[in-house]
């Protein structure tokens, strides 16, 4: 038995769906010999809004693809394709390509490692922000870093005519359009 990995294409946003019709698949055919794993890789968002009030939601690190190991059949690879939601397993020439070593341990080590939650507005450096809240509320800012990790941005502030570096959490700004 050889199990490889394989990267599925699916319709975006129906990764988990397509999990799921493939855990069901397993199960009606007792075919759980030959499957040994599912992933479809997620990360946390944070949503910063007021209305919500830092709510964590999952996002899809590669939307549109489930990946799995398997040992991989033509009568398999054609029962996987014809679930709703799939579009086509990944490969050359019309047939699954097992994916390399290399590229699956990148995406199951971010798996395992998940980062701490992202916001879901991203700031770049140069960007002009306005502050909504604490002292500097109502002054308008230019990005200067930006740390996801402590979620806090550095800013440059135009005091009285003057540059001020200061610090301050990306949730006390907001992206001026």
């Amino acid at each position: 038995m050889s199990l490889d990995w394989y990267a599925i294409q699916t319709y975006s946003g129906s990764e988990q769906a397509v999990k799921r019709a493939i855990e069901n698949l397993v199960k009606e055919y007792q075919i759980g010999d030959r499957l040994k794993e599912i992933v479809v890789p997620t990360e946390d968002i944070i949503d910063v809004s007021k209305k919500t009030k830092n709510k964590v939601t999952e996002q899809s690190l590669y939307p549109g693809y489930v990946f799995i190991k398997v040992d991989l059949d033509t009568a398999l690879w054609h029962r996987i394709q014809s679930l709703p939601k799939v579009a086509r397993f990944i490969g050359e020439s019309k047939k699954p390509t097992p994916l390399g070593e290399a590229d699956i341990n990148h995406i199951l080590e971010k798996v395992k490692n998940r980062a701490a939650p992202k916001p879901k507005i991203s700031f770049e450096s140069g960007e002009v922000v306005r502050i909504v809240e604490g002292p500097f509320a109502n002054f308008t800012a230019t990005v200067e870093e930006y740390d996801i990790e402590h979620r806090k941005l550095k800013l440059n502030v135009s005091i009285f005519g003057r540059n001020t570096p200061i610090e301050i959490l990306y949730s006390q700004v907001e992206k001026i359009v």
